[in-house]
């Protein structure tokens, strides 16, 4: 079994508030002996009237925030999955996944597909990645990164639960507006139940994000999710559950197709 933690927040304008609530966020997960605490989309700093401020307020991954949050998984047995906003040398950042264990990062991701969709332009500030991310061991269980608008591209995760995923983790900051609580939903459920795997979503809430954080389980069944305020709350995976799932649904041994391939550069239409 695999005890998640999901920590829902609006991110504030300076990265002091925002370690101060992911601190409190891991002593919490901690003192409920959670293996795994997920937190949202680019923790740093947000501003909704100052787009910028994610190159602004960018820090290298051996800076003071993400120093800090290696030291408060010190000693204990919890793992952090997030995302944070590090600067490339230019006028662009990226957009990186940490998964962060015993005071160090063990893993990163650099997000692949950025939000150019509705009112969004997620690449004027960001450099996309190009690699397809890692599997993490936690809990004894395979851990597939995904961030936020990745969300949209079933290549990723299939090519994840291909790679031998078992959990879809995906931090996110969903941006609100018309049917996007519905699309959310939606694609989270699609993701889980054509991959018969785990999805671990937590998304930013607010005045700019949507929140509704959820785990969906195999079969594609919401099992918790948290509303439009901030929350910490957990959830247990079960290994058997995705046994029963995979045997019952075999698509990934039924599958015709080849493992999905990351074209580089993207694709333009």
């Amino acid at each position: 079994m695999l005890k998640v933690a999901l920590g829902q927040f609006a991110v504030a304008n300076t990265c002091q508030s925002n370690l101060g609530t992911c601190l409190s966020l891991i002593r919490r997960a901690i003192e409920q002996d959670a293996r795994l605490l997920v937190l949202p989309e680019g923790i740093l700093a947000r501003d909704i009237t100052d787009p910028d401020l994610v190159c602004k307020s960018a820090q290298p991954l051996d800076g003071p925030f993400v120093s800090a949050l290696c030291e408060a998984t010190r000693a204990n047995k919890l793992t952090l999955m997030t995302c944070v906003h590090v600067p490339l040398g230019g006028e662009r950042v990226a957009n990186v996944q940490i998964v962060v264990r015993d005071a160090r990062i063990i893993a990163c991701y650099h997000k692949l597909h950025l939000y150019d969709a509705f009112s969004g332009r997620e690449s004027r500030n960001v450099q996309p990645g190009d690699v397809v991310p890692p599997l993490v061991g936690i809990g004894g269980m395979h851990i597939g990164m995904m961030t936020c608008y990745d969300l949209r591209f079933p290549e990723l995760a299939r090519r994840l639960a291909v790679d031998g995923a078992q959990v879809l983790v995906l931090p996110a900051a969903w941006v609100k507006g018309p049917l996007k609580e519905m699309h959310w939903e939606t694609l989270l459920r699609a993701r889980a139940l054509e991959n018969t795997a785990y999805v671990v979503a937590v998304g930013e809430c607010g005045e700019r994000n949507i929140g509704q954080s959820m785990v969906i389980d195999p079969f594609g069944l919401p099992i918790v999710q948290a509303g439009e305020s901030p929350n910490l709350v957990f959830a247990t995976l079960d290994p058997q559950r995705l046994e029963i799932a995979r045997a019952a649904l075999p698509v990934l041994a039924n599958r015709r197709f080849a493992l999905p391939e990351l074209q580089s550069p993207p694709i333009s239409f």
